[in-house]
């Protein structure tokens, strides 16, 4: 299984917020936010508190796609 935060970026297209301003009102490190870029793991912590800027759940702003060797 592979992460996505595809849903966080159209999200935030949708109210209209950069990603400099997610990450100064959820008080996350610029580090962190590559890691989201590369759709890596963060802490369920870090995603609490981006949920809560986006007033959404976390099934809102990720999601879980099974690799291509899935079956």
């Amino acid at each position: 299984m592979t992460l996505s935060y595809n849903k966080m970026w159209k999200l935030m297209i949708d109210r209209k917020m950069t990603c400099s301003e997610l990450r100064q009102a959820s008080k996350v490190a610029p580090n962190t936010m590559t890691r989201i870029r590369r759709d890596e793991e963060v802490s369920l912590s870090i995603l609490y508190r981006i949920c809560c800027v986006l007033q959404a759940d976390i099934g809102d702003i990720m999601e879980f796609l099974p690799d291509s060797t899935d079956e």
